[in-house]
């Protein structure tokens, strides 16, 4: 049994090091194979030598609107996931990923129109708007954390909602460098966001 262990391990290592590997033409020729195998609790990134440790806390909540005019109170969309991961480190549940993923492509803007907007602004000269591919991400995006949010509120209005607004959140923690100092201060209070309405019905 001990060697069949080392064995599978060595196995493990050698693809784990090969989907890490530059690009060549072994790599060009067998990397979905590998992918597959080590995919999905054994894919390997870079993710634990990130540079910049964790600076904030980002969610989601969300409240639905109801026919006879009611509204709902905001329910953490958020949190259960990050617990359910928290609770199962072996194998933790990916769904928290569909929430992080919106929030990213929500403030994914494109460094080149940055540096433009920027530039623009600078030299006070009327800011670039918004393009429509840029307008078009932010929708689907918005579409893609109502819907989810939605799924998480069966009980909403008696499971009928009308509207679902989803509302993101941003909570900056003390830097790195003075966490263990009880007199430093939080770089500013929970950021909030409120998305627009939108219909149940349009998103089913």
């Amino acid at each position: 049994m001990l060697l069949v262990g080392a064995a599978l391990l060595g196995v493990y290592f050698f693809l784990a090091a090969f989907s890490q590997a530059p690009l060549s033409p072994a790599k060009i020729r067998y990397a979905d194979k590998v992918n597959g195998l080590l995919s999905p609790y054994l894919t390997q990134d870079w993710m634990l030598f990130a540079p910049e440790p964790v600076a904030d806390d980002r969610g989601i909540l969300a409240r639905a609107s109801c026919a006879n005019g009611e509204t709902t109170s905001f329910y953490d969309v958020t949190t259960p996931y990050i617990q359910r991961v928290q609770r199962d480190r072996f194998f933790p549940s990916r769904i928290s990923r569909i929430i992080s993923s919106g929030l990213q492509a929500l403030h994914n803007d494109d460094p080149v129109l940055n540096r433009v907007r920027q530039e623009e602004a600078k030299h006070k000269k009327p800011v670039l708007p918004p393009l429509p591919f840029e307008e078009r991400s932010r929708k689907d995006t918005i579409r893609l954390l109502s819907r989810f949010s939605l799924s998480q509120m069966p009980d909403a209005c008696g499971g009928k909602p009308e509207k679902i607004q989803v509302r993101l959140y941003v909570h900056e923690f003390r830097p790195w460098s003075k966490r263990n100092d009880p007199e430093a201060k939080e770089k500013e209070p929970v950021r909030a966001e409120d998305l627009n309405w939108l219909k149940v019905g349009d998103l089913r």
